[in-house]
């Protein structure tokens, strides 16, 4: 059976066919059979470059074999126990070891839920109502941040997804990316906000990323302001380099969310962050959360080994910039003038706007028609991008010099 036919039945058996939406690429999407390395095989017989490593979490690239066998030798032990492990204090260890910010973490299955219970907990420490989120941050798909953005600095929320109380989002605050004075201004007029969450570099419509000393403003604001910082970490966490934007851009939030790469490729979250706040959460706290399948042994053996061979490979995230940078420098000039290439570590993407977006509303001016016509001809070409031109392009260490020769001349074509 061939992908058209597998998504034509899909169709009368699940949503629009897919288990998330972005996966519903038209007219069909892909089905993939196996993935190894730097590419993905399709049942209907072809190989593509994968730019997309499962939107983030495959550093190392597909089947990656150290980690296929730490999942295979907890495989023999059993897969589900629903008690603690040995793997929880250990990991735990090795995250808050990596964060000068993070005495403590709680693992939980998905990023969603980390950002879900990380403003929880946020409230619940700080006693105040009202979240603020950053206009086109993406924070998981539950009620409080499901807001559409662009809607200004001091205007409620309105509901982005049907069955969305309006009630329920009155209470997140939006504003731009890449604007302390608007952060400063909302802040001193609205005394019951509880945290600011934020992706440090604004992956799912990016990556767009932070000018100069803006996330240290956003520090000094939050806290002038008795409000916590929140870095949502899903995406950058471990991808950026060992402790994530908040160490490469040497800021301290009081709260941070993991997940993607600390999974190494299975489902996983944490939220983390300072003793005093997350001795707040249940049993030891009031702030309740749980998870059935929380701290699942195969993920956590698999983050793993993924987060011990970063610590015995140091040379990695210099190698993955590189790669960036060698498709970014084969880029011809009139492509840079009139569109704009944007890179940080081994997160990039090329803008269909002449300069590059400062925040969501420079994003939306992008030629969406003409990335999709882009992205037709690099599927073609071999190469597999996320199919959205508000999605960051991953790189991975498998990823080979012939791989980036292939995707750097779609480009040039």
């Amino acid at each position: 059976m061939k992908s058209r036919d597998l998504f034509a039945d899909a169709q009368t058996l699940m949503p629009g066919g897919v288990s998330s939406p972005v996966r519903a690429i038209k007219p069909w999407p892909f089905y993939t059979a196996r993935a190894e390395g730097s590419h993905i095989s399709t049942i209907d017989g072809t190989t593509l470059i994968d730019c997309c490593m499962a939107y983030g979490p495959l550093l190392l690239g597909h089947a990656h074999p150290e980690i296929k066998k730490a999942i295979a030798v907890q495989l023999d032990k059993g897969w589900l126990y629903g008690t603690p492990t040995p793997y929880e204090p250990e990991f735990a260890r090795l995250i808050t070891g990596d964060h000068p910010g993070m005495d403590m973490v709680r693992f939980v299955s998905s990023g969603s839920e980390a950002t879900m219970a990380a403003i929880r907990l946020a409230r619940g420490f700080s006693g105040k109502s009202d979240i603020v989120k950053i206009e086109g941050g993406f924070h998981g798909a539950h009620d409080a941040v499901l807001v559409k953005a662009g809607s200004g600095a001091t205007t409620m929320g309105v509901p982005d997804s049907a069955g969305v109380l309006p009630a329920l989002v009155a209470h997140t605050r939006q504003l731009p990316y890449n604007d302390p004075e608007a952060l400063e201004a909302l802040l001193a007029k609205n005394a019951d906000i509880a945290a600011l969450i934020i992706e440090p570099v604004l992956g799912n419509i990016g990556p767009v990323v932070p000018q100069d000393g803006y996330l240290k403003a956003v520090r000094e604001i939050t806290k002038a302001y008795d409000v916590l910082l929140i870095f949502d970490e899903v995406i950058t966490g471990y991808r950026l380099g060992i402790g994530g934007a908040q160490v490469k851009f040497g800021v301290r939030p009081d709260l941070t969310t993991l997940g993607k790469i600390i999974g190494g490729g299975l489902p996983i979250g944490a939220f983390s962050g300072k003793r005093e706040i997350m001795s707040l959460v249940a049993p030891q706290g009031p702030v309740y959360q749980a998870g059935t399948f929380s701290g699942n042994p195969l993920s956590l053996a698999a983050g793993i080994a993924t987060i011990r061979w970063l610590h015995n490979h140091p040379g990695t995230y210099a190698d993955l910039a590189e790669k960036a940078r060698i498709i970014d420098e084969s880029l011809p000039s009139e492509k840079k003038a009139t569109g704009s290439f944007v890179r940080i570590g081994s997160m990039f993407k090329y803008f269909f706007r002449k300069d590059a977006p400062q925040n969501y509303t420079d994003v939306k001016e992008c030629d969406t028609a003409v990335f999709t016509r882009f992205w037709q001809k690099m599927l073609d070409r071999g190469v597999f991008l996320p199919p959205s031109q508000f999605e960051t392009n991953f790189l991975s260490v498998a990823h080979t010099p012939q791989d980036l020769e292939i995707i750097a001349g779609g480009y040039i074509a």
